[in-house]
């Protein structure tokens, strides 16, 4: 769960985050089918950071936070995330995620395909007493996932601008889902119409803030995520914004400081690296980049976008744990201070 400060918000957090996980537990037990039950719950059994049904609670802070509906809406975004995980991980073809087997890796492609549908249909099964508008959000929200989904895999044209697509893709692939939770939250409230467009422009701009900061961090610190394999990004052959700024930026200086973007570019011309060695020097030549500065400066400006977002919001604790969330965001990318001489 991301840091909240005030102790009272926090307790509450707590709370219904494990009223969010009895009822994921209830949702996918399946007394008559055990294996159901579990390739259904196992990435929610391996634990996760619950970043998504947190936003749904903190975004029902604006309305009536204590709602039944609220618990319902953020077990299905969390069902829905998941359901994506499991997409996800067949299309990259991935053996783990968060420390353990992915399901794919398990049980085979046709397995974790199907268990994913059966997410979404659980997900949607729980936002049915939601209402209609709280549907049409959730198949919103679909139809930009999979939209992104596909164009990540077809990949920009010849006449397409590589980082104006690959942020389309991204706000498609996880803003979505962050602007899910934050307008599901405050629907299920009952907020008022203006909070929840603040909401969902908040949770639009964190979202990508959110993606920028994960491909800085494939960069920078690729071994230090659970969740993903090292050098994930390079080894899928996805170019991320460090690398499309990387690869833009023309020789400067001398030597091989100018040399740099070039080589960078024969490097990455192949798609996916799976040496070793290989993936040693991409990685320190990207660490090295202007570019990874620029996607630092970006992942800032993206985070700024959703506090201003905030704005038109009344003044609470809420608030304030929204706005941390984006300090955080930046933190989690700040390069990692010199090494102190012993």
């Amino acid at each position: 769960m991301p840091t909240i400060t005030d102790d009272t918000l926090a307790a509450w957090t707590r709370r219904s985050l494990d009223a969010v996980e009895d009822l994921l537990r209830t949702t996918l037990d399946t007394p008559g089918d055990p294996f159901l039950t579990t390739v259904a719950t196992h990435l929610l059994a391996a634990g996760g950071k619950r970043v998504r049904p947190t936003l749904v609670l903190l975004a029902a802070r604006f309305g009536d936070p204590d709602r039944p509906e609220v618990v319902r809406a953020a077990a299905a975004v969390e069902l829905m995330h998941v359901a994506s995980l499991y997409h996800d991980d067949v299309m990259d073809e991935a053996a783990t995620r968060r420390g353990v087997p992915s399901i794919n890796a398990k049980w085979g492609n046709r397995v974790a395909i199907l268990a994913g549908d059966y997410l979404v249909a659980r997900a949607a099964e729980l936002a049915a007493p939601l209402g209609a508008a709280a549907a049409e959000e959730q198949a919103r929200m679909l139809t930009r996932l999979v939209t992104g989904q596909l164009r990540e895999t077809v990949g920009a044209g010849p006449d397409a601008d590589p980082e104006r697509y690959y942020m389309s893709v991204i706000a498609d692939k996880t803003a979505a889902l962050f602007t899910l939770a934050t307008r599901l939250g405050a629907h299920a409230a009952g907020a008022p119409a203006g909070h929840l467009e603040a909401l969902g422009a908040y949770g639009e701009a964190l979202g990508i803030a959110f993606q920028l900061a994960d491909d800085v961090l494939d960069v920078t610190q690729p071994t230090a995520r659970a969740g993903k394999p090292a050098n994930a990004d390079l080894r899928q052959g996805v170019a991320t914004l460090p690398v499309l700024r990387a690869l833009r930026v023309r020789g400067r200086g001398q030597g091989r400081l100018r040399n740099r973007p070039a080589r960078l570019r024969r490097m990455l011309a192949g798609g996916p690296i799976t040496d070793a060695g290989d993936l040693a020097t991409v990685t320190r030549l990207l660490q090295r980049s202007p570019g990874l500065a620029e996607a630092r400066t970006e992942v800032e400006r993206y985070a700024d976008r959703a506090r201003r977002a905030l704005l038109p919001l009344p003044a609470s604790p809420a608030r304030d744990a929204l706005a941390d969330m984006c300090d955080q965001l930046i933190s989690r990318c700040d390069p990692a201070p010199p090494a102190q001489p012993a």
